[in-house]
């Protein structure tokens, strides 16, 4: 099933979605506050021909949608190139399952970039591979720093109460150090999908 121009039109503009939120709305305003584009990302971005659409699926609780979706709405903002709907995931699971991370998981956010027909240019999916290897990485650093902790592979709802929250806190503490490496990852994939359009 392709996603329709009427379909599309039923999503909230980015602005609906951030008045809607129940949670996490300063941690998403200070992301989208703190958000930086070099020169050759900004001319990347507002010489995007034609403008495209963005089909996103996103939850005001998920981390990765709080970090991810501040940078394509600063995108947008500064381009003036993309027309964004926004789509709660659990709401709009005939979208949702469409587009499965790896086929299988509903991981969000997700961010499909249509052309002015709703031909598919490309699709982000939770976040960039660099990214996800980065805090794999840090996990198994922590983890050998605290043999205590168990096995780094040992989902963390798994882990008793005092060491989840120790872990929690820590990873938490780590990915501030590596976000503007994150944010850059996030950006240039973003560039690399609406250039090829």
């Amino acid at each position: 099933m392709s996603v329709t121009p009427e379909r599309f039109a039923q999503g909230m503009t980015y602005d609906e979605f951030k008045a809607q939120m129940t949670r996490n709305q300063e941690r998403f305003a200070a992301n989208e506050a703190a958000v930086q584009f070099s020169s050759d990302d900004l001319v990347a971005f507002k010489t995007i021909t034609p403008p495209l659409n963005v089909l996103v699926l996103a939850e005001d609780w998920c981390g990765d949608v709080i970090d991810n979706l501040p940078i394509l709405g600063k995108i947008a903002q500064i381009s003036g190139k993309l027309n964004m709907r926004i789509f709660l995931r659990d709401q709009n699971l005939d979208l949702m399952d469409q587009y499965l991370n790896q086929g299988q998981f509903r991981s969000i956010p997700v961010f499909v970039f249509f052309d002015q027909q709703f031909n598919e240019i490309g699709r982000f999916i939770e976040r960039p591979a660099s990214v996800t290897e980065r805090r794999a990485q840090i996990r198994r650093d922590l983890f050998a720093q605290h043999p205590e902790f168990g096995d780094p592979e040992t989902p963390i709802a798994q882990l008793d109460e005092a060491t989840r929250a120790q872990v929690q806190q820590a990873m938490a503490t780590a990915r501030e150090a590596t976000k503007q490496q994150d944010v850059q990852d996030v950006i240039q994939a973003i560039r690399a999908i609406v250039t090829q359009a």
